[in-house]
C-alpha cells in the first residue's frame, strides 16, 4: 500500500530547487525509478508516493543533494552517489532497506579546490584511512571502484598540508612497449595516454589551469615507469596505476624508490593483465611477498564498490562469474 509525504527543506529557494530537480527534473525521474516512487513538484513542495520505507530513503537523499545544491551543479552522477551513501539494497522481494553509513570517520573526507572527496563504502573508507596511515598503500580491485581517484584526493591533501613537496604519478606504458623516446613532444606529452585517468582525477579536483600550473613548477611530475630508474624520491606522494601491468623487477624497482618523508599508494586491477604470457605481473607477487609486513596496507575491492554506472558494477560480476565457470 502506497503513501504520501511532502518533503519540507529549510532555506529553499527557486534557483537551488532548480539545480535539485535538474534539467527537464531528470534528477527527480532518477530517484523515481531507482526507488520505485513518484515524486510531484508543485512549485517549491515535493511530494513522494510510495513504499513508506523508500520515502524516508528519498527524503534523506533529497535533502543531502539539496544541501550540495549551494556550491555544485546536481548531476546524475551526485544523485547516485547519494543514493549509494544511503547503501540502498533491493532485495528480492522488491522491498527496499535502508543502512546508514554516518558512523564513517569523517577524518577522510578530502576537501579539494573544486568539491569535497568522501568515501562511498567502508571499503573506500578504510582505503582512504590506510592511505594516510601508511607509508605503502595497495589498492586492488576491478574498474570503477576510486581506486586511483581517491589515492590522487590524498595526494593533492599531502600537497597542501605541506606534508610532502610533490606529487608524482607513474604508469607502465605497456602498450608501447616502454619505448617512447620515438613518439612527438616532451616526457609529459609521450606519456599523457597512459596517464590520462590520473589528470582525469586531477582536473576534476583542482581545474586545468591550476592543475597545469603545479605541472610547470615540479610540484606534480608525470613519468612513465621505465624512467624511475635510478631515483631515490624523498619528501614526495608517488602513485604507481595499472600496476598489474608491471613486471616483479619493474615492481622492486619502483618501490624501492620511496625516500625519507615519502609515502607510495599502488593501484591495479589483477583481473586485467596485459603482460605478455610468461611474465608473472608484479602486483600479484606483492601481494603474496609483502602483505605481512607492518605498515603496508591492502585493500581489495570487489564490484560491490564500484561508483560508475549502474552497469559497470553487472558486467564485472557477470565477468567474475564467467571466469568462475
Amino acid at each position: 500500500m502506497s503513501s504520501s509525504q511532502e518533503i519540507i527543506i529549510d532555506s529553499l529557494t527557486n534557483t537551488r530547487l532548480a539545480n535539485l530537480c535538474g534539467p527537464f527534473d531528470e534528477n527527480l525521474r532518477y530517484i523515481e525509478k531507482k526507488l520505485s516512487i513518484e515524486i510531484l513538484s508543485n512549485g517549491n513542495n515535493l511530494r513522494v508516493i510510495g513504499d513508506d520505507q523508500a520515502i524516508i530513503v528519498a527524503n534523506r537523499v533529497i535533502k543531502s543533494l539539496y544541501e550540495l545544491t549551494m556550491d555544485e551543479i546536481i548531476r546524475q552522477e551526485q544523485v547516485h552517489f547519494a543514493l549509494k551513501e544511503c547503501d540502498v539494497l533491493e532485495t528480492e522481494n522488491d522491498s527496499i532497506e535502508h543502512k546508514s553509513i554516518e558512523d564513517m570517520d569523517d577524518r577522510w573526507q578530502i576537501q579539494t579546490t573544486r568539491k569535497l572527496i568522501r568515501p562511498r563504502s567502508e571499503n573506500q573508507n578504510s582505503y582512504l584511512a590506510a592511505i594516510m596511515k601508511n607509508d605503502l598503500s595497495f589498492g586492488i580491485g576491478p574498474a570503477g571502484t576510486g581506486k586511483t581517484y581517491l589515492a590522487v584526493a590524498s595526494a593533492i591533501k599531502a600537497l597542501e598540508d605541506d606534508e610532502v613537496r610533490r606529487i608524482i604519478l607513474v604508469r607502465p606504458a605497456v602498450e608501447a612497449g616502454e619505448s617512447l623516446g620515438f613518439l612527438p613532444g616532451d616526457m609529459s606529452q609521450k606519456v599523457d595516454p597512459y596517464l590520462r585517468p590520473m589528470y582525469d582525477a586531477l582536473y576534476d579536483m583542482l581545474g586545468s589551469d591550476q592543475v597545469a600550473k603545479l605541472i610547470e613548477q615540479n610540484l606534480i611530475e608525470v613519468a612513465p615507469l621505465a624512467f624511475m630508474r635510478g631515483r631515490s624520491l624523498n619528501e614526495s606522494f608517488l602513485i604507481l596505476d595499472e600496476a598489474q601491468n608491471t613486471t616483479i623487477e619493474q615492481m622492486k624497482m619502483f618501490l624501492t624508490r620511496i625516500g625519507f618523508g615519502s609515502r607510495a599508494v599502488v593501484t591495479g586491477d589483477i583481473t586485467q593483465i596485459d603482460l605478455p604470457k610468461g611474465r608473472k605481473s608484479g602486483l600479484v607477487h606483492s601481494t603474496q611477498i609483502l602483505e605481512k609486513i607492518d605498515k603496508i596496507s591492502f585493500t581489495f575491492f570487489t564490484a560491490q564498490d564500484v561508483v560508475r554506472h549502474d552497469l559497470v558494477k553487472l558486467i564485472i560480476e557477470a565477468y567474475e562469474m564467467d571466469e568462475a565457470d
